[in-house]
């Protein structure tokens, strides 16, 4: 942790303008989550095709989609997208929304960042009328398990992800969202 990590985080809706700086937090954090434990190929192959600035300009001006930067002294560090759209077996609700993405940059991983970011992405949630919240975690990653478990999210079923030309298994979990919170 560094000294900055005591200044206070502040979330804000990323915009197109901020296509480039998304595209490199988006490849940076998750070569650094996930590298150690996938074939370069396969990472290479999945960071050339998802976090291209083209991409993440695109998902900035698509409506279904909403960015959200994390900010502690005057830095990006790190960044959550919800994602509206259809849900995958198992995620019950009316209106179900998506984390799609959430990440901390690694030297600020256990600061705060990802709290700060859930409590908006929970916020924005119930302010759009969205009854649940899911999301997929890769079955590997016990840490974000964890953290997700600590915020009320239950384990309802799986489903595929494809790293590259790996296919692997995301662990699908689910939660209420509290209307006016």
């Amino acid at each position: 942790m560094t000294q900055d990590d005591t200044s206070p985080i502040i979330i804000r809706v990323a915009t197109v303008a901020d296509a480039a700086l998304l595209a490199q937090l988006a490849e940076t954090t998750f070569i650094d989550t996930f590298a150690a434990d996938n074939s370069a190929a396969d990472m290479t192959a999945y960071v050339a095709a998802t976090f291209g600035v083209g991409m993440q300009r695109a998902e900035l001006a698509d409506e279904r989609h909403t960015v959200l930067f994390a900010e502690r002294a005057n830095e990006v560090v790190g960044y959550a997208m919800l994602r509206e759209g259809v849900a995958p077996a198992g995620v019950t609700g009316f209106d179900p929304i998506e984390i799609a993405r959430l990440y901390a940059a690694q030297r600020h991983v256990g600061s705060g960042v990802g709290a700060a970011l859930m409590r908006q992405c929970l916020e924005e949630a119930a302010t759009r009328g969205h009854d649940t919240i899911w999301l997929g975690v890769w079955e590997h990653n016990a840490r974000a398990i964890v953290f997700y478990g600590r915020w009320g999210f239950d384990d309802v079923g799986s489903q595929t992800f494809m790293l590259g030309r790996d296919r692997q298994t995301d662990r699908v979990m689910i939660r209420h969202v509290a209307q006016g919170a």
